[in-house]
């Protein structure tokens, strides 16, 4: 049966770098207590967790100005609590960005996660030697009244939370029950009041919400199981409901009381023209009546003008679900207007689409200039489109053509506007593809003009977007003139596009083997790991990411040298590509050559270990991945690296509790396979 291995008794002095540990700890607290908005829910626990901080901060400071050096036990403290702190600052993002209705219903599970972090600031503070550091009286006097605190805290729950909880579960129940029914079964008044309580108060803040709720129930789709998403669901329908009727209620009497100030320059008008507009009638961004329904891409409807001026204000999303448009159409829905036309006949309204409408009642000025215009930008958008289209068209023609024939600036010249029109959306790279510039601009990347090369390389990177055009590219021949580019191109920024170039043509399975057997594609993305901006390092990184999926090219990023440069970057910070380092040694760790290879680095181990601690969410993956995958299999010796360094069991058991599931996973498994290591040299103290 395997044991959980205990935590070591002795620590290294050299544990972590001390200095930047407590600038790491001062920086993380300011960012905590420095947080202005704090959320409506959870406001008591954040508030309270926000002042323990601020104490530590003072704590962090003063030892920093004593510049002394510091105990063992107290760097393992203050690791630790560099850890808390930090999911401290998750926590509060997490309730400050996220729905508040959705964390008003999970507030106990909230409260929970504070209270264990609460917990784990007290077990850090367990081994801090206050006796041991050179700190000022009132400082050690409060840093122990903390401990006390948090060592008795019990679990806090704010009794009005758990109260408007309980009143919005009955106001979900009653709205569940109402589907069937009339909506009257559900008390609005109490509604509002809840929904005030947590901050909505406005049409945008109605929006706002439901656009977070959406995205909780597309995160919780993968992992929180069908009764979690239609709870959520619910939510939003409630979140809706209640705006309709909310606004609706509020127009109503804000009219009621301007009527009564303003007689006197209105036309008078019958009590039956103050109508309650029906919910489907209304434009949802504007809440008014529709006077010229349309359909937008995502099949919701609203009133021209307003999605108009949305769309024209440089929005791409639906503003009801949130989702991104596809096109830009504006689609008349005719049956609604219909049916719109026909309630405004019924109640006296007028049907001129220029009229203005309110929410629930409507004036009419003597005077016409206060009529609402119409936006000049409201216009047609499928014409616009296909305008658009046609000029793209008609211009990749004429550049394409300037290729063919132009001299040499005029061919860089054309080749400079191609790479500019290929930048953005499929449609143009679709256009500039279908007027055959792909031919044309594989010839130019051998061109002596550095900028006409450049110019050439990158157009062909923007097309390559364009998943029809993958194919086009290298039945044109250009792989190999890419490569040439890639090693020896005039200009660094041709040599990086052409590496990115590789990366997107190595999207589609086969490309990857095809790529792979040109053999001297893998050297020279290496050699851009070794010499290029930290751009191009990138390039080359994610490039050999995508090719090293396949077995064989595995050996030829080993054999051409790859593992050295990769590790050399781990220790170069200006690099600044530590995680995809990382992923391509994880990866080579697939092949019998590249485990070889990778466990004769002596200075791999201690990194990684570094890495479990401070590296990304992403880089711990890798990092335990590797340290896994080095240990398994006759990696004895890297085991017992691993048992002598004094920092990989905190650093594996911080991992265990705190990591992704994945990383939790993986440390749970090298914990006990140490554990597995250390009992048989136990056992066996003469081998």
């Amino acid at each position: 049966m395997d044991v959980t291995l205990p935590p070591p008794l002795m620590i290294s002095q050299g544990f972590l770098p001390t200095d930047s540990l407590l600038e790491s700890l001062i920086q993380i607290s300011n960012e905590v207590t420095t947080i202005e908005k704090i959320p409506i829910t959870q406001s008591k626990n954040v508030s309270t967790m926000i002042r323990r901080i601020k104490l530590l901060s003072s704590l962090f400071e003063e030892i920093q100005e004593t510049n002394t050096q510091l105990p063992p036990s107290s760097i393992l403290c203050l690791t630790e609590l560099y850890s808390v702190i930090r999911r401290v600052k998750s926590l509060i993002q997490a309730c400050e960005q996220g729905s508040c209705l959705w964390n008003l219903v999970r507030a106990e599970s909230i409260s929970n996660q504070f209270h264990v972090i609460v917990k784990e600031m007290s077990r850090a503070l367990d081994i801090l030697p206050l006796s041991l550091l050179k700190i000022g009286a009132d400082t050690r006097e409060q840093v122990e009244l903390l401990h006390r605190q948090v060592k008795r805290v019990d679990l806090m729950t704010d009794s009005k939370e758990v109260q408007r909880r309980e009143e919005l579960l009955q106001v979900m129940m009653a709205s569940t029950k109402s589907k069937s029914r009339s909506k009257a079964v559900i008390d609005f008044e109490k509604l509002k009041v809840i929904m005030t309580r947590i901050g909505l108060k406005t049409p945008f803040d109605y929006e706002e919400e439901i656009s977070k709720l959406e995205a909780e129930a597309e995160k919780q789709a993968g992992t929180g199981g069908l009764i979690v998403v239609s709870n959520i669901n619910n939510l939003i329908s409630l979140v809706s409901l209640s705006k309709s009727i909310v606004f609706s209620k509020q127009d109503h009497a804000i009219a009621q009381e301007e009527d009564k100030n303003s007689q006197s320059r209105r036309y008078s008008f019958s009590q039956s023209m103050v109508i309650n507009i029906p919910d489907e009638y209304r434009c949802p961004i504007s809440l008014d009546l529709m006077r010229d329904p349309v359909i937008v891409a995502s099949g919701h409807t609203y009133d021209r003008v307003s999605i108009a001026q949305w769309i024209n204000s440089g929005h791409h999303t639906c503003p009801k679900s949130g989702k991104r448009l596809i096109h830009m159409a504006l689609i008349p829905n005719y049956a609604l207007k219909s049916l719109i036309h026909q309630y405004c006949d019924e109640n006296n309204l007028p049907v001129d689409e220029n009229a203005p409408a309110t929410s629930s009642t409507h004036s009419f000025e003597k005077n016409p200039s206060v009529k609402r215009k119409l936006p000049e930008k409201a216009i047609d958008h499928i014409s616009a489109t296909k305008s658009a289209m046609d000029a793209v068209k008609m211009t990749a023609e004429f550049l394409v053509g300037k290729l063919a024939m132009g001299s040499v600036d005029i061919q860089r010249q054309a080749a400079y506007e191609l790479r500019l029109l290929a930048k953005t959306g499929m449609d143009n790279r679709r256009l500039i593809s279908e007027a055959g510039a792909i031919p044309f601009l594989v010839t130019l990347l051998s061109s002596h003009d550095p900028r006409i090369q450049e110019h050439a390389v990158t157009t062909l990177l923007n097309l390559s977007i364009f998943e029809n055009n993958k194919v086009l590219i290298v039945a044109a021949g250009a792989l190999d003139s890419i490569v040439d580019v890639l090693g020896s191109g005039k200009t660094m920024e041709a040599r990086e596009n052409a590496a990115a170039a590789i990366f997107s043509l190595s999207l589609i399975d086969d490309y990857k083997v095809v790529i792979g057997s040109r053999p001297k594609a893998i050297p020279y993305l290496i050699g851009l790991l070794k010499d290029g901006t930290t751009t191009g390092k990138r390039d080359a990184a994610t490039a050999l990411i995508n090719l090293a999926v396949y077995s064989v090219n595995k050996v030829n990023v080993v054999v051409s040298g790859a593992i050295p440069v990769l590790i050399d970057l781990l220790m170069d910070d200006k690099a600044g590509i530590t995680d995809d380092a990382l992923a391509v040694l994880s990866l080579l760790l697939g092949c019998c050559e590249g485990r070889d290879e990778i466990r004769k680095s002596k200075v791999l181990v201690p990194i990684l270990i570094d890495l479990l601690r401070f590296g990304s969410p992403k880089g711990k993956e890798n990092s335990i991945t590797l340290l896994l995958g080095l240990c398994k299999d006759g990696g004895d010796e890297v085991a017992r690296r691993l048992l002598m360094n004094p920092r990989s069991i905190p650093s594996l058991q911080s991992l265990a509790a705190d990591g992704s599931m994945k990383a939790q996973r993986k440390a749970d498994a090298l914990l006990r396979l140490l554990n597995r290591c250390c009992s048989q040299s136990y056992r066996n103290p003469f081998e």
